[in-house]
């Protein structure tokens, strides 16, 4: 699918001609070839920044022209041209042959860091979500927004409270590009809100075969007001928040419209982006469709999936509020907004407009991500079905092996798995032969260097942040040379920073979590990274404490805080990390799909029976923390996990590692032979595909 976009003002040397194409399309950001590509141009500017755009921008034209005459360099080049070009012309293997594409909304994506549209596990999802659409050649259409401040950039004060951050972006900086209307001129659509038409611009991020369209309504054409709507993912403010839903529902569908593109299935990535049905409902009365049939054949062709039981991602408004955004929609579709309101709210007569429930009542088929997940939801919204059957089916989530396996695993596959590996990604058997073909030594070297890599990365920025501080020098220093021991048992723990999560788990014991990280001859470090909503003060307040512990002196230099968690702190983090460590609440995990980026790694798994992990654990590849003992009591619950977690890392986990390097590392084998094959993101999209695409595509 080609969408239409500005031509680019960089002019190279005609040797280099496609090196835009490199840098504008992310394939690069899980293409080596590219980026070994991109690392030759200024090798100092690259590791700087890890951005390609910031090579065509600043790098002078004198150094293209020896570029252009240099063999090493055209050689590298050629190759990643080559990949790229490979993976477009790669033949579709999805099984999807409907007429038209998968319309795919989500508010946020996460690719790369240089990039930085998404929050947290959502966006990472959605991400690799439309890599892998690329991979299997699945007809494919993204549409989001382009957030002018991100979502935030976190700092941390000496005192451990967090610091948010909202820069003002350069787009021109990004590898987005704005897309051409018909007339050759930048695409703009218009979304009617009070009194006024709000105009957003559409930029194009190209991932590999997949558009993604990403609306922007901070244009000249808009007032101040209407040019901050898309200034922050999930702002504060609540009406502002439904101007953004409104927008990306409506105006999407409107970009899709404006560029020929006529999708078969539609996808709701929970239910911010609901708000297009009621564009594709406006589109089918204009044609007298009457409503009740327009609202079966937009339901019977969309999909929904919805990711969390927590109410932060089940948005509500106040009646009132949509009623002042809507009315003139309901007019248009011939209906009173009480009609809307039933539909919106999650009991027909009472409550405010609740978005789950309206995506419910507009789509066809549902699903959660991980079993346990829709078990949860099924029981949450059981008082939608009337006595029928759970609604809700399971999709567990999967990440794209490409973009998280480390470089040096990623070598050793290569030389034992074949050059063809990729090709057997869900085959369960063939990665038990494989595993089987590694030799201990190398498996183990390969884990060595991706966990220095770590170590070393855990240095610079904690230095970076204690200099900030103000620390003095000599803890500046200490950082850089002593901060972790690379020989060390090294655990890791990274999501957002909600309550439910609890990170301060952990120090639920003090003085017994002393003796574990300090015991002679067997230390223990752990690396903590998240960021906490800006509204979320329960969050803020448990990364305080995290950090404050991390401070003291019985833990420094042996617990570790990383400020500004985005993607390249989790590359490193899952790569390089001996053990994940996952303790929510229990079921209030959807998924977790961090452990399964470090369980393809190698890195076992000591996680609470939630998200995915009741799926894949075996007593092989991990452990259980809490054995699945459940109390209604949250205290209590959190006191018997505490010590289930602290039995685990005494009587197993510290000795195995310390003690018995191949019961280790077999171990990790057995981490990647059980979790690579069954959650990686192609067997998730081929679940997509059977279940929900193929059969949504056919019924209209």
């Amino acid at each position: 699918m080609q969408i239409p976009t500005l031509p680019s003002s960089v002019v190279l040397p005609r040797e280099l001609s496609r090196f835009d194409e490199l840098v504008y399309n992310l394939h690069w950001t899980w293409s080596a070839a590219a980026r070994d590509c991109f690392a030759l141009v200024e090798p100092a500017l690259w590791t700087a920044t890890g951005n390609p755009v910031d090579l065509l921008q600043y790098v002078p034209v004198a150094r293209w022209l020896e570029l252009a005459r240099d063999a090493k360099f055209l050689r590298t080049y050629r190759a990643a041209l080559a990949a790229l070009d490979a993976h477009l012309d790669a033949p579709a293997t999805s099984g999807y042959d409907a007429r038209g594409p998968v319309a795919y909304f989500c508010m946020e994506y996460g690719w790369h860091e240089c990039l930085p549209v998404m929050s947290g596990g959502l966006g990472i999802l959605a991400g690799d979500h439309t890599k892998t659409a690329s991979d299997i050649g699945l007809p494919f259409v993204g549409v989001g927004m382009l957030y002018r401040s991100g979502f935030f950039v976190q700092q941390l004060a000496p005192d451990g409270r967090q610091v948010n951050i909202f820069p003002c972006h350069d787009f021109n900086r990004w590898p987005v590009r704005p897309v051409a209307g018909r007339n050759g001129r930048e695409l703009i659509v218009g979304v009617e809100f009070p009194d006024r038409v709000v105009r957003a611009k559409v930029w194009l991020a190209q991932v590999g075969r997949v558009p993604v369209l990403l609306l922007d309504t901070d244009i000249r054409q808009n007032s101040v007001g209407d040019r901050a709507i898309t200034s922050q993912l999930y702002c504060r403010g609540r009406e502002v928040r439904l101007c953004q839903e409104r927008l990306i529902g409506i105006g999407g569908v409107r970009a899709l419209r404006a560029l020929g593109i006529a999708p078969a299935a539609w996808h709701l990535n929970e239910g911010h982006c609901v708000f297009l049905q009621i564009e594709r409902l406006r589109e089918l009365r204009k044609r007298g469709v009457k409503f009740d049939e327009a609202r079966r054949r937009i339901a019977a062709n969309t999909v929904f999936t919805t990711h969390t039981p927590v109410p932060a991602g089940n948005e509500q408004f106040d009646p009132k509020l949509v009623e002042k955004y809507f009315t003139a929609d309901c007019r248009g579709l011939g209906i009173r907004f009480q009609q809307l309101l039933a539909l919106s709210r999650e009991y027909p007569k009472t409550g405010p407009v609740n978005l789950t429930a309206l995506a419910l009542r507009v789509s066809s088929w549902t699903n959660g991500v991980s079993k346990l997940n829709a078990k949860v939801e099924n029981d949450v919204w059981r008082h939608f079905w009337r006595g029928r059957p759970d609604q809700i089916q399971a999709v567990t989530n999967g990440v794209h092996v490409d973009t998280w396996l480390g470089p040096e695993l990623t070598a050793l596959f290569d030389r034992y798995a074949g050059p063809d590996w990729k090709r057997s990604l869900c085959d369960a058997a063939f990665w038990r032969v494989a595993m089987e073909r590694i030799p201990d030594a190398a498996f183990w070297a390969a884990h060595v260097k991706q966990k220095a890599r770590l170590v070393d990365f855990c240095r610079e920025r904690t230095a970076a942040m204690r200099a900030r501080h103000s620390a003095p020098p000599e803890d500046v220093r200490a950082a850089m040379t002593s901060l972790l021991d690379p020989a060390a048992l090294t655990i890791g723990f990274a999501r957002r920073f909600a309550p439910y999560k609890r990170a301060d788990l952990l120090f639920s014991d003090p003085k017994r979590l002393q003796r574990i990280v300090s015991r002679a001859g067997r230390p223990v470090q752990f690396v903590f990274a998240g960021k906490a909503h800006p509204e979320d003060a329960g969050g803020q307040e448990v990364l305080r404490r995290v950090f404050q512990w991390c401070e003291r002196p019985e833990f420094r230099g042996r617990v570790v805080v990383l400020e500004e968690y985005d993607m390249a702190v989790a590359r490193r983090l899952v790569q390089g990390v001996d053990v994940w460590l996952n303790n929510p609440q229990r079921p209030l995990e959807a998924s977790g799909t961090s452990g399964q980026k470090a369980g393809i790694n190698g890195a076992p798994n000591c996680s609470v029976l939630d998200g995915w992990w009741p799926e894949a654990f075996d007593g092989s590849n991990g452990w259980d923390i809490g054995a699945g003992k459940e109390f209604a009591d949250a205290k209590r619950q959190a006191r018997h996990d505490a010590v289930s977690l602290y039995e685990l890392l005494e009587r197993d986990i510290v000795p195995r590692f310390y003690k018995d390097r191949a019961a280790w590392i077999a171990m990790m084998k057995a981490s990647i032979a059980t979790v690579l094959p069954r959650f990686n993101s192609e067997r998730m999209l081929r679940d997509y595909v059977e279940q929900g695409y193929a059969p949504a595509a056919g019924r209209v």
